[in-house]
């Protein structure tokens, strides 16, 4: 392996020059369809990753990971202040009332269901009157010491992750039983995502006004596809999911704020209701070997409505590939979906821990440049 694969040391970065404008002004002008004078970058990574990342820059900081790969955005995550609980078979509960399990795998650990609380919920009262997490469970204040620390660094583009609506309100039913509800009695569903809804809007609001004109992206996400199509009917997504990401979605544009939206695979068939209807400013992750995901026909059918993050193969390219090929997809990647702006750079999901080191360093260390 070479230099050029793998730099020896991290100052063998010294070569990669900060451009002439800061983070923020890069990805707003990308956000705006202009071309920026290179492709923003961010980085999804696991934890294994971010720690493999972290001992090869010499045991730094996440953050100064971030600051040596030259990434353009940075996340804010209120505290949770709430209590911590424990599923009546004593597995963890996540902060929005999941059961959770620490699964091992040959590659790392994940907060894998171990149960669903409202599997045996049968009526919306029951859904009501279950234990649900309050919006006081998190501290937007502390927002402000993150957003404070990072203006100090420098200028970055700043998001924050206000969460799924049908994916999270599956993880408290159970996905079967879910989508059998939607299906024939819809009354429990429903009533669960109208709940979730309502949480995220009281917690998006709050670290909105929290963050005083600071956050420049909101990121909501629901997985309604698979590898080859759908999870539900248009027809489905429309009745029952649409209307209240669309709700969530009026609620955050009270703000002067971009909207992200991601799902994985096959997506395609609703790419246009994602512009039209939820009125979406970036679209993640861009799956590229998922059925329908052709980046270049999406580019041209939809790159001047809409925006893109992620889009670097995680099924083949990363995991398998050489540094010349991930090379060789960052500059073609770059060359179609940032054409004219509007583009992010990343991969398309978090960086698992399958990617070897010199494979993200190369996908960080190719010049960006249309």
């Amino acid at each position: 392996m070479t230099n050029q694969d793998l730099p020896t040391s991290p100052a063998d970065w010294s070569d990669l020059t900060p451009g002439h404008m800061s983070p923020r002004e890069r990805v707003r002008t990308a956000l705006s369809h202009r071309e920026p004078d290179r492709v923003p970058v961010d980085l999804w990574a696991v934890p294994e990753v971010w720690q493999r990342l972290q001992h090869y820059f010499g045991d730094v900081s996440r953050a100064e990971v971030l600051r040596r790969l030259h990434v353009d955005v940075r996340w804010v995550i209120p505290d949770y202040v709430g209590p911590e609980r424990t599923s009546p078979d004593g597995f963890r509960v996540d902060h929005f009332g999941a059961w959770r399990q620490e699964v091992q795998h040959s590659f790392g650990t994940y907060a894998e269901y171990a149960g669903y609380p409202l599997a045996d919920a049968e009526t919306a009262s029951d859904v009501h009157m279950w234990d649900w997490s309050r919006t006081e469970y998190w501290d937007m204040n502390s927002v402000q010491s993150q957003l404070d620390q990072l203006g100090a660094e420098d200028e970055y583009f700043v998001c924050y992750d206000v969460g799924g609506i049908f994916e999270r309100s599956w993880g408290l039913r159970g996905l079967d039983r879910f989508l059998i509800d939607l299906a024939w009695e819809p009354e429990v569903a429903c009533a669960i995502m109208d709940r979730m809804t309502d949480l995220y809007i009281a917690n998006v609001t709050r670290l909105l006004e929290a963050g005083a004109g600071r956050i420049d992206m909101v990121y909501t996400w629901d997985d309604i596809a698979h590898q080859q199509g759908l999870f539900m009917s248009p027809a489905m997504w429309r009745e029952y999911i649409l209307p209240r990401h669309k709700r969530l979605n009026a609620a955050i544009r009270a703000f002067d704020v971009k909207l992200m939206y991601h799902s994985c695979g096959a997506i395609y068939p609703l790419i246009p209701d994602l512009i039209r209807e939820l009125g979406i400013d970036v679209l993640n992750p861009l799956q590229p070997r998922a059925k329908g995901m052709d980046l270049p026909r999406i580019k041209t059918e939809f790159g001047k409505q809409v925006a893109f993050h992620g889009g670097v193969d995680l099924q083949r390219i990363l995991p398998h590939g050489s540094p010349t090929e991930v090379r060789a997809e960052v500059r073609h990647l770059c060359s179609v979906l940032g054409r004219g702006g509007g583009y992010i750079l990343s991969a398309a999901h978090y960086i698992q821990n399958d990617v070897p080191t010199e494979n993200i360093i190369a996908m960080y260390r190719t010049p960006r440049e249309v």
